[in-house]
């Protein structure tokens, strides 16, 4: 048990070096001594009492192997562990795989601690100014510029990938959050509530598949790719109209989901459609497999049907909000969309506005004005 000292931390001078040096004694008693890089009296007062807060709290040592990590070291680091699948999806790892590409080559080996809300918004404005370049057999072709939706995922990659740090006491906060993106994104992850009639019209000009994967998702919330276009028939249960969700994006997602009425009609009509494969949405191309891609044809469908394009994953977020607004608690619409965390359901429950502008549309500012129907004259 080390002997307890009056003072257990002070500030004092190099002849060496402009810069202040703080000395403390660790959890085992042992003497340290190191550069506050400071010349700030009180910058550096603050960095001893951060010291000595984190001996008292046990993560001396890993808020010091923090302040020698590079941003490069740390980014391997959280692909291996936080970014593969089961923790995340493939599709996600790829795209964390090119984010990370591009921040190694902008901070190279910067020390961790030493990354600025600054440098992270002198990165997006030089990563604004880049074109696309596409690697073809006879070189490089350079497109336009990069799309702000491309840079902004770029931040939000990075934002996740310190917030990890700050959570393992890397960090003593994340530096995104002093971050302002520099080009306003309009729209951008902001969920499209499809109407009926808008459905109705989209039905109405797509393909027999698009169809039925339109009605499927707007009345059981699947997801997209990662759990309708690889459906087996034998997931589809029509005597008890139930369908089973072997693999989905997190734990909670796999589960036994009840199918409405409209779901129901909509399976059915696939199943007459689909050929004698195992597959309820076959490839075209490929026989032995399943469809991989809508975006084609979502965008043609729209474009035939005279609606604005929106994402075709919205459609799950039109499922939440239909059940939002028809009564249901939160707290089921949560586990009908089958997430781990209710905080997921806010990006859904803002929709409800545009619903509440639709009711207020129908609000009458002569109700009290309104003729008796002997027609008489005016109520007062």
């Amino acid at each position: 048990m080390p002997r307890l000292r009056k003072y257990d931390g002070a500030l004092y001078r190099r002849k060496d070096t402009p810069f202040w040096w703080i000395r403390y004694r660790d959890r085992s008693g042992v003497r340290r001594a190191e550069s506050s890089f400071t010349k700030d009296w009180q910058e550096a007062q603050t960095i001893l009492r951060e010291r000595l807060h984190a001996r008292d709290n046990n993560v001396l040592d890993v808020i010091r192997k923090g302040e020698k990590l590079s941003l490069e070291q740390w980014a391997d680091f959280f692909l291996e562990n936080y970014s593969k699948p089961p923790v995340r999806a493939e599709k996600t790892h790829q795209v964390n795989l090119r984010v990370a590409k591009h921040l190694k080559s902008a901070f190279a080996s910067r020390k961790l601690v030493d990354i600025t809300a600054d440098d992270i918004e002198l990165y997006l404005r030089d990563r604004l100014r880049k074109t696309v370049r596409i690697k073809t057999a006879l070189g490089y072709r350079e497109k336009g510029v990069l799309k702000p939706t491309t840079v902004h995922q770029e931040l939000r990659v990075l934002r996740r990938m310190l917030n990890v740090a700050v959570r393992k006491k890397l960090l003593h906060a994340n530096p995104c959050w002093g971050v302002e993106f520099p080009v306003a994104v309009r729209g951008l992850f902001r969920p499209h509530y499809v109407t009926w009639s808008e459905q109705r019209r989209i039905e109405s000009h797509g393909p027999a598949h698009l169809r039925n994967i339109v009605q499927i998702i707007t009345e059981t919330g699947l997801r997209v790719y990662k759990e309708l276009t690889p459906m087996k028939k034998d997931q589809v249960d029509l005597v008890n109209a139930t369908v089973w969700i072997p693999d989905s994006k997190t734990p909670n997602g796999i589960a036994e989901i009840p199918l409405t009425p409209l779901a129901t009609d909509a399976f059915k009509s696939q199943m007459m459609i689909s050929g004698d494969g195992p597959f309820l949405f076959p490839s075209a191309k490929n026989p032995s497999g399943h469809h991989k891609n809508l975006k084609t044809a979502w965008r043609k469908t729209l474009k035939r049907a005279g609606v604005p394009y929106f994402r075709i994953y919205d459609l799950r977020s039109t499922y939440a909000t239909r059940l939002s607004a028809g009564g249901v608690a939160d707290e089921w619409v949560t586990q009908l969309l089958r997430q781990g965390d209710a905080k997921v359901f806010k990006k859904y429950s803002q929709m409800k506005l545009q619903m509440k502008r639709e009711a207020l549309e129908k609000m009458n500012r002569l109700a009290n004005e309104m003729p008796l129907d002997s027609g008489t004259g005016l109520v007062q």
